[in-house]
């Protein structure tokens, strides 16, 4: 038997509670309340819709132009102009997993500061009680022992609620949690709702599922109704026992009020998974995304366990593959790098399916674009000139002709810039000259800091266009007149006013120019693709962004060749050709939402 409180009510009716935002103004009254410590046995269990669509080819690889051919060496310079250092083969990445982190730490390593480090040079440790103000005790205490330690703080307003909070972020013993309910409702003949659900975390938190049913049959019978996070509460722990059934029942219940959380699903998909009813694990999932909700990868994690012969008897192993295959082309089709742990049960899955030999590797994508386990080609990350032309008409709708644009520029500007590409070749390259000159921070090097990378440019036989404002051809510290002339002379260039923004017109430039023109900069350009209506598009953009954005890389030196990160040759992207998947997955908890993954498993089948 587990914690039990045991109640004595005074008969009355009670009044009603909203299931949504039910607060602390909601109160459990106990004109008497007795709590007693038991002998504690907790107990701690264990704890796609069908894809319609037709499986996607191969993307076509597109044909360079003799220009680009030419301009090979532009994107992965190998040497300098003295031939005695090489440069690393693949450079750094901006948009490799855990790049922003570690420029970042870079950053701030150099200006002194390192949040990881104490004053002593040892790891600082995470102290989020401290904030609360309150230092939880680490044993349980009387209630003497808590009143005096209340009047010692001053008798603080909603002492219980911040002590149980710094219980709860010190991750305390459930006694000492225990013995603090006794005290508040000794003290104050009530327990409120809000303090029996911080309560409710802290056993859920710690697999106290037993407790959890006490706690919840208490705020059942003095609580009309519960609220979501109750809920939510309740069918974690619920799911992690044999009473999960009862759980899909709660389910049920809160979607005549809210939509359930992808949590909410997918604790209750792992618990009819875990006890041999997939049938109805797979008719949540499909609900899952009929409502438009991400599935978690926890969830994807317990459908790739392999099934009982028992449970194969209910579903046909054919179906399965099928469904399972769709949880990867759903990845694929929403830019999804499954978590390591994730990956590793779809790699255990694909080798244990019967009659069929699979073999799944760690690996990783060669600069050419080929999977170093199997040889395999991956998918390109230039666009087809389907997706190109979508992506171009989007963005000159939704970034160009946007809203917002004119805060940007002015429709004369704007016009006068149109009409200047019009009457230019089509570029191979466009250079954000301003964000260019500021890699480097010594302002007196600005200008030459732009014409090294234009020099560079020009070397390979591209036409460059050169974006700057006005104020960069009046003679400066920052701006000397001989290396923009040189400039001029070297590209074409356009002068917006000084509070325009280049981004727009770097944009319009580039894919009024072909998919083979690509741009120089260091901007991300998050905000311009969060201007796209669609998920689909801002993924294209994205695509199309990482297959043609250059950065300058590492230190630009006077005499040597300047240098740009490298740009791969394949997309990263889940993707098959029937005898082969290759998934790429997350194995670093450093990446940023822009970011993908450097790492690929590779599936192949055994002939």
């Amino acid at each position: 038997m587990g914690f039990t409180i045991i109640l004595k009510l005074k008969l009355g009716p009670r009044p009603a509670i909203p299931f949504i935002n039910q607060g602390s103004s909601a109160f459990l009254t106990l004109p008497y309340l007795v709590l007693s410590h038991c002998c504690m046995n907790w107990s701690s269990s264990p704890g796609l819709s069908k894809n319609n669509g037709r499986e996607t080819n191969v993307q076509a690889r597109l044909k360079y132009s003799t220009i680009r051919q030419r301009g090979d060496t532009l994107w992965d310079v190998a040497a300098d102009v003295a031939g005695k250092k090489k440069f690393p083969s693949t450079p750094k990445y901006v948009f490799a997993a855990g790049t922003a982190k570690r420029t970042a730490e870079i950053l701030r390593r150099k200006t002194g500061i390192c949040p990881e480090e104490s004053h002593h040079g040892e790891p600082a440790r995470k102290t989020a009680v401290k904030k609360w103000k309150l230092e939880p005790p680490d044993q349980p205490l009387s209630v003497e022992e808590w009143k005096k330690l209340k009047e010692s703080l001053g008798s603080p307003e909603r002492f219980d609620t911040l002590m149980l909070s710094a219980l709860l972020n010190s991750r305390a013993e459930l006694d000492i949690a225990k013995s603090l309910l006794s005290f508040v409702a000794t003290d104050t003949g009530t327990l409120s709702y809000k303090l029996l659900l911080q309560y409710l975390v802290l056993c859920v938190n710690g697999n106290h599922d037993q407790e959890v049913l006490d706690v919840y049959n208490i705020i059942r019978e003095n609580f009309p109704s519960l609220d979501t996070g109750a809920y939510s509460l309740v069918i974690k722990s619920f799911s992690r026992s044999a009473r999960w059934q009862e759980a899909l029942s709660m389910l049920n219940d809160m979607k005549k009020v809210v939509t359930p959380s992808p949590s909410n699903y997918g604790n209750i998909i792992a618990a009819a998974m875990l006890n041999g009813h997939p049938i109805t694990a797979w008719a949540l999932y499909d609900e899952l995304l009929a409502k438009g909700l991400n599935p978690q990868h926890e969830t994807w994690s317990c459908l790739f366990k392999s099934m009982s012969t028992a449970e194969e008897e209910t579903m046909l192993l054919s179906e399965q593959q099928e469904r399972l295959q769709g949880i990867l082309m759903y990845m694929r089709n929403n830019q999804v790098y499954p978590q390591l742990s994730l990956a590793s049960s779809i790699k255990t899955w694909f080798e244990s399916i019967p009659r069929q030999m699979w073999k799944g590797t760690w690996s990783s994508a060669s600069p050419n674009g080929m999977c170093k386990s199997c040889g395999t080609e991956l998918e390109s990350i230039q666009l087809t000139a389907e997706e190109y032309q979508q992506l171009r008409n989007r963005v000159m709708t939704d970034i160009i002709q946007g809203h917002d644009v004119f805060n940007k520029t002015t429709p004369e500007e704007l016009e006068r810039f149109k009409a200047f590409v019009k009457m230019k070749p089509a570029f191979d390259v466009v250079v954000d000259g301003l964000n260019v000159a500021n890699i480097n921070k010594d302002r007196s090097k600005q200008s030459e800091m732009l014409l090294a990378v234009v020099s560079e440019l020009k070397l390979q036989g591209l036409t460059v266009l050169v974006l700057g404002r006005k104020h960069m051809l009046r003679p400066s510290r920052s701006w000397d007149r001989h290396n923009m002339n040189l400039i001029q002379q070297k590209a074409h260039c356009f002068f917006t006013d000084n509070i325009s923004e280049d981004d727009p017109f770097l944009l319009y430039a580039a894919l009024h120019s072909g998919n083979h023109c690509r741009f120089v900069s260091k901007d991300l350009m998050r905000d311009h693709k969060a201007c796209l209506p669609d998920e689909a598009t801002r993924r294209l953009f994205f695509k199309w962004q990482r297959g043609h954005q250059l950065v300058v890389s590492g230190h630009v030196a006077a005499g040597r060749r300047v240098r740009f990160q490298s740009i791969p040759r394949c997309d990263t992207i889940v993707q098959t050709s029937g005898a082969t998947w290759h998934i790429p997955y997350d194995d670093t908890e450093d990446r940023s939402t822009y970011e993908v993954p450097q790492k690929w498993l590779c599936l192949t089948r055994i002939p």
